[in-house]
Formats: structure tokens, sequence, C-alpha cells
């Protein structure tokens, strides 16, 4: 690996600092000339009134946004990104009309370094206003502050000599060669790309959520195969486009996937089973799923996990490989008609017929309770204290909740059979205590009385 820096004494790098020195120079000289700094003044009298007239329009065009209240929420975007330079729009276009007027009325050379002031402040608002697409503040500044330097470059008639110190800067990797140069050209195009594809996954994205005629779990198909697709896309381009070799990094892709293969098997394990879940529609955003102790919603499809929510709050995060190797209980996979039982006992005394018209009514009389699927009630036994039955209705909401039904209906009952007189027996025992007499009785000596007495009315008692 061979490495070059700029300061060594190399020609190429001696004579693109030596001309890049000299044009610096020689663009410093024209700046003392008497009607330069005539220009100079004169940009800056217009700033001042593109600075006045921008504090003028500002809150009229802010009112005016705010009244806009069905406007969709891209173009309000657009017109609050306006607005936030809305003093450089307005330099933009004053400084260009007084430029167009000077050179109509005098001669070229009265209006070069205007003209010039004009061309930095459109390429500056350019910048400004395309790197709002970059999401990342960090990665927006870095595309913003070197795209501002190197048209400023650009424009001075700078950027060749530039070009030529930043390209002297190189690692030679094999048969690859990487400058400052290329890295930065990396950096900037692929930042763009990666920008204009979020741009598009987003926009896409919403258009495919608003589409009634795709089920939600294919649109998170569609969804994650199109920002797998437009970012791939764009790291290709990007790299291609800086002149990178890709067919040297298949066969190091190659041996990375292998070691990549045996090291993380979990995680291809939950991205196959995540694909797997998204193509056989077993669960999709919204259903009500139960797996183990966790029961609650689905609220989001992850390539790795499957975000599930409770119903005290409780946000789980369960891989997708649990889901699809494990049981799963889907309360609303083909409709969201749930059926719940609820168990009870009345007392013998109690007409069976009765009680269960009884607690028919009173489950009907719930409001979450369906009334177009009727619940039903039978005798499942006759136990040791009461005859026992079960209650079966049916709710559409599982998402609700289960428990505060099961409660509700509970109540229901409750209510009903105080009001029509049915009891809830309860187990009951008899405790019998054992005096002198009966344990003389039995054989047992007078002074061993006590003794057999309060064993056995402990033994009663457990």
């Amino acid at each position: 690996m061979t490495i070059i820096f700029p300061f060594d004494i190399s020609a190429v790098t001696h004579d693109a600092a030596l001309s890049f020195w000299e044009r610096a120079m020689a663009f410093a000289d024209t700046m003392m000339r008497p009607w330069n700094a005539y220009q100079i003044a004169i940009a800056l009298g217009v700033f001042a009134a593109a600075w006045v007239a921008g504090r003028i329009i500002g809150p009229r065009m802010q009112d005016w946004m705010r009244s806009r209240e069905g406007w969709p929420k891209w173009r309000m975007r657009i017109f609050v990104v306006l607005h936030r330079r809305l003093g450089l729009i307005l330099f933009v276009g004053m400084i260009w009309a007084l430029v167009w007027i000077m050179r109509m009325t005098t001669w070229p050379s009265r209006s070069y370094l205007l003209a010039v002031i004009a061309q930095l402040a459109f390429a500056y608002l350019v910048i400004a206003v395309l790197t709002r697409l970059i999401s990342n503040k960090l990665l927006r500044s870095a595309v913003r502050y070197v795209g501002w330097v190197w048209v400023t470059l650009s424009i001075l008639g700078l950027s060749d000599q530039a070009q030529a110190i930043l390209d002297s800067a190189s690692v030679h990797l094999g048969e690859m060669r990487l400058s400052l140069w290329i890295l930065l050209q990396a950096g900037v195009i692929l930042g763009a790309l990666f920008a204009l594809a979020r741009f598009i996954s987003v926009n896409s994205a919403t258009r495919v959520r608003r589409n009634d005629d795709i089920s939600p779990s294919m649109q998170v198909l569609v969804i994650k195969f199109m920002q797998v697709l437009l970012y791939g896309a764009a790291v290709f381009i990007g790299l291609r486009t800086i002149g990178v070799d890709l067919t040297g990094l298949a066969v190091l892709s190659g041996a990375i996937g292998v070691g990549l293969g045996f090291g993380l098997q979990k995680v291809v394990s939950n991205l196959v089973s995540g694909i797997i879940i998204l193509l056989d529609k077993s669960i999709k955003p919204g259903d009500v799923i139960s797996l183990g102790e966790t029961f609650g919603w689905i609220n989001a499809l992850g390539a790795r996990y499957v975000s599930v929510v409770t119903r005290d709050g409780k946000e789980y995060l369960i891989p997708n490989e649990d889901l699809i190797t494990g049981q799963v209980v889907n309360w609303s996979h083909s409709d969201d008609f749930v059926r719940l039982d609820i168990f009870f006992g009345t007392a013998y005394e109690d007409d069976p017929h009765l009680v269960r018209t009884i607690a028919i009514e009173a489950a009907q009389s719930v409001d979450r309770v369906l009334k177009t699927k009727p619940s039903v009630c039978h005798v499942v036994g006759f136990g040791d204290s009461s005859v026992d039955y079960i209650l079966r209705f049916w709710i559409r909401d599982p998402t609700g909740g289960l428990t505060n039904i099961r409660g509700n209906v509970y109540l229901a009952l409750w209510d009903a059979f105080k009001e029509h007189g049915i009891s809830i027996p309860f187990p009951q025992r008899e405790v019998r205590m054992l005096g002198e007499a009966a344990a003389c009785g039995d054989g047992a000596l007078p002074g061993d009385a006590g003794k057999g007495a309060s064993t056995s009315g402990k033994a009663a008692l457990d």
C-alpha cells in the first residue's frame, strides 16, 4: 500500500498549489479597484433592501400560509422552506434584476462583481433548499457546506486547482486508488442519492398506505421491498459514478457473507421469518394476538421483530422467528368475532331454567356484548355446593380488552341474581370439638382428653 500526501514534493501538487495561489491573488487584486468597491457597496445596499422587504412580507406570508388548512403536507413544507429563506430569495431576485439593468445601460466590467455575487447567492439558495431533503442533520450540514465551498471555487475559477490538490492526496489499495477528491465525490453523490431515495420512499409509502385495495401485510412488504431496492440502487449507482470497480468486491462480499451466515444465524432467521409472515398474511398490523403470557395488538411489523402493544401500555418486541415456530393465538385472523366463556354456580334451591334465562339476559345487557350473535348458557355439572354453569357470549373488539368485559358481565350477573333472589353458594365447613366424655368413651385416659380434643379439633379445621 502506497500513501501519497499533498505535502510531498511533487510537480503536480506544487504546480496546482502555485496556480491556486496565483489565481486567488489575482482575484483579490481585482477587488482593490475603485469600481469594484462601488459594486460591493451596491450589493450591500441590495442586501439591506431585501432584508427590509423580507421583514415586511414575511408576517403576511405566514398568515396566508396559516389560512391554507386544506393543503397537502408536502406543499406546506415547501412554503415553510421558502418562508425561512425569504430574505435570500428576495436578494437573489433583486440583484439579478440589477445586473440585467446595468448590463443594458453600462459597460459589462461595472457589473462583473455583481454578477459573481448574484451567481453565488443563487447557488447558495439552491443548495440550501435541496439539502432540506436530507433528514440527517450532520449529513445535511456536511453536504451543504461542502457544496457551498465547491460552488464558490467553481464560480471564482479555482475549481481545477483545488481538484488537483485534493486528487494528489491518494492511497493505493492494490489496483484501487482512493484520493480525497474521490472520497469527497463519493460523500456528495451518495448523500444526494440517499436523500433522493428517502424522498421517493416516503412519498411512495404514503401512497401505498392510502390504497385500501392492498392488505396491511402486503403494504408493509411492498414498502420494505421498495426501500431495499431504492437504497441498494443508490449505493450501486453512487459507487459506479465515482469509478469504483465493484467486480473486486464480489469475492470479498461472498467471503463476508459466509462468515456472517454463521455468526448471524438468528438475525437471518428473523429476516426470513419476517418475509414469510408478510407473504402468508398470518398476522398483520392491528391484529390481536396471544403469545405465551403476552396479549396485545400488533403495532408494527419490522424486518427483525414484531411490535406488540399490551393493554397496560407495554410494547413487546417479539422476534419474527418466535411467531413462526411458536403457537400464536390470533384473535382477529379471519374475522373480528371473539367468543368468551365465564363460569359460575348457583344454589341447588334455584331453578336452573330460570338461572339460564336470567344469565343470558344479563350478558346481553352489557354494551360490548354482540346482540347479533346470541349468548348461551349451559349446565356443565353438579358440584359439591352448587349447580355449575358456563355462559358464552361474543364481542367484536378484542383490542378493547378481555378482562374488563368479563368483569362487566360478572357484575351484570351479580345484579341480576340479587334482583331475582338467586344465591351464589360458597363452600361450608363444619367443625366439631370432641369433649372429655367422648374421649373417655373411646378408651382414652382421662388425662389425655384435652390433648385428644385439641388434636381432633385441629384435624377437623384442616
